[in-house]
């Protein structure tokens, strides 16, 4: 009787070992949870981005004036009888 309390004893001491340190212990879950809430706002943001990113293939695919003003930001786009005026600014003098 007294080698089978001391077995089950035994026993419980290792299953308790494994969940505090071994693999799938509480730690490693926490460490997981932590992962899983991360990645879950980084999904977030993303799917923020896609939808925007959405709406301007949408805008550029329907609207004439988006496609105008994106090609006059990015592109320079002048139109024929429009003047461009380029602003430069002054070097500064550098300290030497």
């Amino acid at each position: 009787m007294r080698w089978l309390l001391i077995g089950l004893l035994a026993m419980l001491l290792l299953l308790q070992l494994r969940l505090w340190f071994g693999e799938g212990s509480l730690a490693q879950r926490a460490a997981l949870n932590g992962q899983i809430a991360d990645q879950r706002a980084l999904n977030s943001q993303l799917a923020t981005r896609n939808s925007d990113l959405a709406s301007d293939v949408k805008s550029l695919k329907e609207d004439l004036a988006a496609i105008e003003q994106r090609a006059r930001s990015e592109l320079g786009l002048i139109k024929q009888g429009e003047h461009f005026f380029l602003l430069v600014e002054p070097e500064e003098p550098s300290g030497e």
